[in-house]
């Protein structure tokens, strides 16, 4: 099976607009509610603020744009997810024409990346390592129009893209220390010169506005991503020495789709792999692609970090363009028919396995009632109450279900927080929504009970 040079157009946009149908579709039809990383992103984004507790604040603006847009709509946060993803797909298409001859081979190096579950499988849920995706390949194509051209365009959006790549989340330096120790192998070879150095002004310019608001806030999000490693509770010899060979095979298993599709690609086994430390394109695929993943062995290593699995979502999304540059030479492209049923095959499957186990598995979070809740509590409100619900109180899950789908949308804060109620501090109706023996204590206006979940509403009656 040979694909022919017209149809690589149409083939990758066949691709990309089915897979974006198919990972909006899915979700939409089988979720009976939004996952949490979503609602904590949509409820995040009141007030376009420079960062929350968790994560520097990209990914919750983008939620918070679309909520404008379409307010409590569940799909079109499954196509936001998708738009990300498929975006990247692009970008990177356009970057590895760059390193092949034949079209057909960026194509390839673009349907590799449907074997590794991390653009498929995980993707309907918005979330911080979704949004870097696009800016991750967009740093990455920048740079090496930079490299090759030279021009202050290319390094100014260079520098662009890297800010908002960290603004994504922090993990993001992983890629950017890769890039600086290329830099130096081209500083040793005398292939750069220091016109680089202007990426640093986009670069600053993106991110000092959080780095203010980081510092204001006592690190907040560095606190919370270093306790998600564990490392203050863990055990020397298991955080040490068991947490990185862990993060070793996780790493494997995940890959085990990809390098089967891999191996049906090439035609001949025998003869070694030759690397030629002077090409700089081989050099760079390779500095982008094993040098952060080295770097968050030695995270593991040396922490004693447990890092977590999708932490690793942007990681490979050059791997397809890596692996088929190096083994080029031995792809056979009128010999694709088993690659291509393969392809198929895990195209089909995933989405397949998604829906069985989001209509099969119950109590999990896309299983909550929250438009329920919602309605319930709309209508409680509506037969007692005349003026609007301006807050909502609550963890922010219970609590933001209730922002997410309420009209007008009311903001939230966890003023249940420390189990004690300052109405004072409130000003207009608000609605609590929690443990029902704590709310049933303090609440001195409506009170009932829906969904396991205790409601305290308070407002000026009829």
């Amino acid at each position: 099976m040979e694909i022919r040079k017209i149809n690589v157009n149409r083939i990758l946009i066949i691709f990309l607009l089915t897979h974006i149908v198919i990972w909006t579709l899915i979700p939409s039809i089988s979720n009976d509610n939004l996952p949490l990383d979503v609602i904590e992103a949509i409820v995040w984004s009141d007030g376009w603020p420079m960062g929350w507790d968790k994560h520097p604040p990209l990914s919750s603006w983008f939620p918070g744009f679309f909520f404008i847009i379409f307010g409590n709509q569940d799909w079109s946060y499954y196509l936001l997810s998708q738009l990300f993803v498929v975006s990247a797909f692009i970008i990177i298409f356009k970057f590895s024409e760059d390193f092949f001859k034949n079209r057909n081979l960026s194509l390839i190096s673009i349907l590799l990346l449907e074997g590794i579950y991390f653009y498929n499988f995980t993707t309907p849920e918005f979330n911080v390592n979704v949004c870097q995706l696009p800016f991750w390949a967009l740093t990455v194509y920048y740079c090496w129009k930079g490299i090759k051209h030279n021009d202050y365009n290319s390094w100014l959006l260079f520098g662009l893209f890297a800010a908002l790549g960290v603004l994504s989340k922090y993990l993001f330096i992983y890629l950017l220390f890769a890039i600086d120790i290329f830099f130096i192998y081209l500083i040793i070879n005398k292939k750069i010169n220091f016109k680089c150095l202007v990426s640093l002004i986009s670069f600053f310019i993106i991110l000092t506005p959080h780095l203010i608001w980081l510092v204001d806030n006592n690190y907040t999000t560095i606190t919370y991503g270093l306790g998600r490693t564990g490392i203050e509770n863990s055990n020397f010899l298991v955080s040490h020495f068991l947490n990185p060979p862990v993060f070793l095979f996780k790493q494997f298993g995940i890959l085990i789709p990809f390098f089967i599709m891999c191996f049906l690609l090439i035609s001949k086994y025998k003869n070694k792999i030759k690397i030629n430390f002077k090409d700089k394109k081989l050099m760079f695929l390779i500095a982008i692609n094993f040098i952060p993943l080295i770097l968050m062995f030695l995270t593991s290593l040396i922490m004693g970090a447990k890092i977590r699995t999708m932490w690793m979502t942007p990681f490979y999304l050059f791997w397809g363009v890596l692996f088929v540059y190096l083994f080029q030479e031995k792809i056979i492209l009128r010999k694709l028919k088993n690659f291509f049923t393969v392809f198929l095959f895990l195209f089909i499957l995933s989405p397949s396995v998604y829906l069985y186990i989001s209509i099969t598995q119950e109590n999990k979070r896309t299983d909550y009632p929250g438009k329920k809740i919602s309605l319930k509590v709309q209508e409680k409100w509506n037969n007692n109450f005349i003026d609007e619900i301006s807050l909502v109180g609550g963890d922010i899950w219970h609590g933001g279900n209730l922002t997410y789908n309420l009209d007008p949308r009311p903001k939230w804060d966890n003023i249940l927080e420390d189990r004690k109620l300052p109405i004072k501090d409130i000003k207009g109706g608000f609605v609590l929504i929690g443990d029902s023996e704590i709310l049933f204590k303090i609440c001195s206006g409506v009170f009932f009970e829906v969904e396991n979940q205790g409601i305290c509403m308070i407002g000026k009656k009829k």
